[in-house]
């Protein structure tokens, strides 16, 4: 799916967007499991043989603005390499405001810069035109579709209650001017053990499309927290070249009870 060499921010920004809009849930939808001032912090692991390598971090913070007369949350997700990663440097930003009322996306900016390879992009949502306004040529779109960060946070409200083992919910994604129809599989629940503890966690795996860094397929699992927070915890999955592992590391400011955690 994504063009760029990049196996941090866009491959993290891309195991959330599993959870987008499935078709059974409504598009506007009120958020209980997030606040202003969140964040969160990601570590992220690459593995070729038996070593497992510190490739860099992922931050996410959440504050809350008015755009165009709307309230909504500016959501920011910046991933570094590690300065010991030496095989390649990343700096990339990621941004999406997102609608309060409705927690549907109004912009999306994407700031790359991988080993010198950039990609500036700018896009404005009008949901009840159906259209993404991107480098001034307008796409049409589904109704509820998300870009790659809002469906973080989007994904975080959906009661998994409602799903069983084995059910697929589908989701639309707005991504490098295409839409992408995918799903995610839910998996059921259980108990993750991470580098930052041990948890009660769903356990889901979405359906990825092929590409310069992924394998398609359902080969990607994540674990999300079972409490009301739906924290990602630990994200693994094989790429065209060793493997990748993601855990949560740090946190503050979390809206509801940390209430899936066993140990830390």
């Amino acid at each position: 799916m994504f063009k760029s060499k990049n196996i941090f921010l866009s491959f993290f920004l891309l195991i959330f967007s599993w959870q987008v809009f499935a078709q059974n849930e409504c598009c506007v939808m009120k958020n209980k499991s997030f606040k202003d001032d969140e964040k969160l912090t990601f570590r992220v692991f690459y593995n070729v043989g038996f070593v497992w390598i510190n490739a860099g971090n992922v931050r996410f913070t959440t504050k809350s603005e008015e755009l165009n007369h709307h309230k909504v949350y500016h959501i920011t997700g910046v991933g570094k390499t590690a300065k010991s990663y030496v095989f390649f440097k990343v700096n990339d930003k990621y941004e999406t405001y997102i609608e309060k009322e409705t927690m549907s996306p109004v912009r999306f900016v994407r700031n790359v810069n991988e080993g010198g390879f950039e990609i500036h992009q700018d896009v404005t949502f009008n949901l009840k035109k159906e259209e993404a306004i991107s480098d001034k040529k307008v796409y049409p779109i589904p109704k509820c579709t998300q870009d790659v960060l809002s469906a973080i946070y989007f994904a975080r409200n959906i009661n998994y209650n409602d799903y069983k083992p084995g059910d697929k919910i589908p989701f639309n994604m707005f991504l490098d001017d295409k839409v992408y129809n995918l799903y995610i599989k839910f998996l059921g629940k259980e108990v993750i053990e991470t580098k930052m503890g041990t948890y009660n966690a769903i356990k889901i795996s979405p359906l990825l499309i092929e590409g310069t860094i992924f394998k398609g397929g359902e080969k990607m699992v994540i674990w999300v927290s079972d409490d009301d927070n739906h924290l990602p915890l630990r994200v693994e999955s094989p790429i065209i070249v060793g493997s990748i592992m993601v855990d949560l590391i740090d946190y503050d400011n979390l809206r509801n009870p940390f209430s899936s955690v066993i140990s830390e």
